[in-house]
């Protein structure tokens, strides 16, 4: 056994040894282990190249443009976590090799960006001049200073922003050459915008944030809108698809195969799909920044189906909480239909881990920059100089509705009309930042500051006066000094978050606090409250309840607040923002090199589907139809064809470009009186027995010879368990008997199959040339010869022969075990394999031949109603001729039609 990282590197430590480790190994051993070796050398059977690129939705560089010269840029508010873990990632410290991918973010002109200063922290708040629109307060309230200065900047929205070439090339060149790593920006414009030479036009630069931001951040924060007539929203989604297209391409450009990639929160759920569509065996991370909300609200989302698929494509998704990780697992069985267990969700032949990965802080730089720093001390004194005699409750919440602010100031007024000892004993020092969520900008931002400010007048009117009062409120982004130095003259950090993720001003307040020691008052719904015991946890909503903690954190005694510091202090140093990057990347490697490690079926690439089939001049397609083109039911006779299905395949059928055949374990009659007047359809009946060529309507006896004795014995052992199962009944086909038992009980169901099938393959299984077959809440009995298998290898040797050529496109889609026969004899042909798309169709964990998925039956009719033609709406598609930004002599006519039409139904929504 190797004792040493050099032992692992020199070969002495075998790589299920370095799994077995990193398995079994905590955050807390993590620092100094074998995760700090070259992965290369580390897990050699992996092949890891050992790069990492990092999508995240925004580069931290907020930048000014000017036409010809050096870009500018100031640092970006937020996310403070997300980029040191990238720092890290990028660092010497670290054996990856790193890359940033980010949109540039919205690009202002130098000229705009000159702003009057920005008050200091200390300044009187009734020193600051109101806006001239400012509603008139209480008199004896202190106003509070809301200077335009805080806000973002307005991004250009006219005729656009024009930047040229050699000015992207420049501002690529500088960011490629960072001390914290090479980063690669995101350019999102529609390509009408980008010109020959190079230039492009940037317009409405902050739609491509809307769908995130109205539709996904309020909803994973357990807000509704109103409904409303959806073209606004169907916009949006267009440009939400469209830019993760576009960020797919970028990481192409840099990626090589052995890299990780890293996606991280909202802004990029359908990231992991796009992905793994390109790339099927390219390893993938997932993390959401953010709650991840309950079943009961993500299924009010219309593109809640999109959502769940587009992560799933990850190998490992990572959330905050274990909470989190239920809500996931459950949205994915119960709107999805996937079996998922505590570990993860099985889905299209592979297992999504899932688990809890709470994010940390650089918990040693910021104590580093808190006590290291000459400027900070003096503004230490000089803040309790001002507050001097006072005891100092501190938060720091952006101006949103889930940050809680008005429930804050709420229950300091239940504190201070509660124990009035404490009057003018005690402030409250609020500092809110503008919120970077669009949708709480436009729709509630002012709403959220007007309540807030109403509430700030309301209290210091009641117990301030004119030399003093009880809240100051400061509704202005902090310098980092200034906000260090608050956090280390409070005496009590008080966070009442309605909904959040992890709140790292909770994990900062903490580490300021090496001196004071001042207790930590925390939401209990809050991401962090689950990793914070020794904080007190408070329902934001019961006023009472959270004033009296508060009374309490004031009068704790001094030991008891050390040893509640301590406590916390201990877990947020050995859990800081390097163990959990470490942490991320070692449970995906452990992953990736386990033994029964598979990848999932991507998600059907509709846009290189569309691409191939208008470039062929001969079309093969081949179906199942039960789980295929119609759903599953509980009484097979009632699987009936819709009727967007009967004008889907009139449509597609009716291109003389086209076959199509219906390849089904249906018997004939069924197949004949249901579909058999669409006359260009070939049929094969009872999984190939029976044939029926298109224009025909003769059936052609494939089994005739073969001798059917067997079926005695088999419909003799069926009936005996068709007794014992209730529910149960016997399908008798002519050259196949079926049991069917999927209106029984389904415990009692699976059992009986298991031993009736246990029974024929004892007896009749090994008389007669049959095969005993399990299908869905089925078992059927059939010739061994007779397969969909040899029925799709006979028709791509017969259309060739034919047309004088193979088919240029074939697609071929079933749902069961008995398809996968097909996507054996596809897979083994001689046809391009580009020009071949064998589709699984529905929840199944199943490991499948198949290269594509879609998840049911409604997919694979709009799929095929995209190719030709038909009745669809191009949002629940993804909007192909928007998204992919095709030529519009490649999109199909109506498909460039219902793309502009916005009140285009919807046949999706709401699934």
């Amino acid at each position: 056994m190797a004792n040493s990282p050099s032992d692992a590197i020199d070969g002495k430590l075998s790589n299920q040894e370095v799994l077995q480790r990193l398995s079994l190994s905590t955050g807390r051993e993590i620092q100094g282990s074998i995760s700090d070796l070259d992965p290369r050398a580390a897990h050699p059977s992996l092949g890891l190249t050992g790069g990492i690129i990092s999508a995240t939705f925004c580069i931290q560089q907020s930048l000014m443009y000017r036409k010809g010269s050096d870009w500018t840029w100031s640092q970006r508010h937020g996310g403070s976590s997300q980029f040191d873990s990238f720092k890290y990632l990028a660092s010497d410290k670290s054996p990856w090799n790193h890359t940033l991918v980010g949109w540039t973010g919205e690009i202002n002109p130098v000229e705009d960006l000159t702003p009057p200063d920005t008050p200091p922290l200390g300044a009187h708040p009734i020193q600051s001049q109101p806006p001239q629109n400012r509603v008139p307060y209480n008199k004896s309230s202190a106003p509070i200073p809301v200077d335009g200065v805080t806000m973002p900047p307005t991004p250009v929205e006219n005729e656009g922003l024009f930047v040229t070439s050699e000015d992207r090339q420049r501002l690529e060149k500088q960011l490629a050459h960072q001390k914290h790593g090479k980063v690669f920006p995101v350019w999102l414009c529609d390509d009408a915008d980008t010109n020959e030479d190079g230039s492009i036009c940037l317009k409405d630069q902050s739609r491509w944030r809307r769908f995130a931001e109205h539709e996904l951040y309020t909803l994973f924060h357990y807000k509704q809108h109103e409904p409303t007539n959806g073209r606004q929203e169907r916009q949006s989604w267009a440009d939400y698809y469209r830019m993760n297209q576009k960020f797919a391409n970028r990481i192409l450009e840099v990626y090589k195969p052995g890299d990780i990639v890293m996606v991280h929160d909202y802004h990029l759920l359908l990231l992991p799909s796009m992905l793994r569509q390109r790339v099927p065996h390219m390893s993938i991370v997932f993390y959401l920044h953010i709650p991840f909300p309950s079943s009961e609200f993500l299924r009010c989302l219309p593109r809640r189906k999109e959502i769940l698929e587009g992560v799933l494509s990850a190998n490992l998704v990572g959330l905050q909480s274990f909470s989190y990780t239920r809500h996931f697992n459950s949205c994915c069985t119960r709107i999805l239909g996937f079996p998922s267990t505590s570990a993860g969700v099985e889905a299209y032949g592979a297992r999504c881990d899932v688990g809890a990965f709470p994010i940390g802080i650089d918990a040693r730089n910021v104590e580093k920059l808190a006590f290291g720093d000459p400027a900070i001390d003096e503004k230490v004194a000089a803040l309790r100089k001002l507050y001097a005699g006072k005891k100092i409750i501190v938060g720091r919440d952006r101006l949103d509705s889930v940050r809680g602010v008005a429930q804050k100031l709420m229950a300091f007024e239940r504190f201070l009309e509660n124990f009035p000892e404490w009057r003018e004993k005690v402030v409250l020092v609020q500092v809110t930042s503008p919120t970077s969520v669009e949708e709480e900008r436009e729709d509630s931002g002012n709403k959220i500051a007007a309540n807030v400010a109403e509430l700030v007048a309301k209290i210091n009117g009641l117990y301030g006066s004119l030399s003093f009062s009880p809240v100051q409120h400061y509704p202005q982004y902090l310098s980092q000094e200034e906000y260090l130095a608050l956090l280390r003259v409070a005496d009590v950090g008080l966070i009442t978050s309605v909904r959040d993720g992890m709140n790292t001003t909770s994990l900062e307040y903490v580490v300021c606090q090496k001196e004071n020691h001042g207790p930590l008052i925390i939401s209990e719904f809050s991401g962090s409250a689950a990793v914070l015991d020794s904080a007190i946890h408070i329902n934001p909503w019961d006023m009472n309840t959270v004033a009296e903690n508060i009374r309490l954190a004031l009068e704790m005694p001094a030991d008891r607040k050390a040893e509640l510091h301590y406590s916390l202090s201990d877990y947020i140093f050995k859990n800081d923002i390097q163990v959990w990057t470490k942490s991320l990347i070692r449970t995906l490697i452990t992953k990736i090199g386990s033994n029964n490690n598979a990848f999932a079926t991507p998600l059907l690439d509709k846009a290189s589907m569309l691409v191939q089939y208008r470039a062929a001049k001969k079309r093969l397609f081949m179906f199942d139809y039960d789980g295929t083109l119609t759903p599953i039911v509980r009484d097979p006779a009632a699987a009936l064809p819709s009727d967007k299905l009967y004008r889907t395949l009139k449509a597609l059928a009716a291109d003389p470009k086209n076959a199509i055949w219906i390849i089904s374990g249906r018997d004939q009659e069924f197949l004949g009186q249901h579909l058999g007047h669409i006359p260009e359809l070939g049929f094969s009946a009872e999984h190939g027995s029976f044939m029926r060529h298109p224009g025909s309507e003769e059936w052609e006896n494939l089994a005739e010879k073969f001798d059917m004795g067997w079926q005695k014995e088999v419909m003799e052992c069926f009936q005996k368990y068709t007794e014992m199962t209730p529910g149960s009944f016997i399908e008798r086909k002519r050259c196949a008997l079926t049991w069917h038992y999927r209106p029984s009980d389904p415990e009692l169901g699976e059992r009986m199959s298991r031993e009736c099938q246990k029974e024929l393959e004892s007896t009749v299984g090994k008389a007669w040339d049959v095969e005993v077959m399990t299908g869905k809440a089925n078992l059927e009995v059939r010739p061994t010869f007779i397969n969909k298998g040899s029925i799709a290898k006979q028709l791509v040797d017969s259309y060739g022969k034919e047309v004088g050529q193979p088919p240029e496109f074939t697609m071929c889609a079933g749902d069961d075990t008995t398809d996968e026969d097909m996507f054996r004899a596809l897979n083994n042909s001689d046809l391009d394999v580009d020009h071949v798309f064998t589709v699984t169709v529905g929840a199944s964990s199943k490991p499948t031949l198949a290269k594509w998925h879609l998840l049911e039956p409604v997919d694979v009719i709009s799929s095929i109603a995209l190719l030709g033609g038909g009745d669809t709406n191009v949002a629940d598609l993804g909007p192909i001729a928007v998204v992919e930004g095709r030529n519009r002599e490649e999109m199909p006519d109506k498909l460039e039609v219902l793309d502009m039409v916005p009140g285009a139904p919807s046949t999706g929504e709401g699934r």
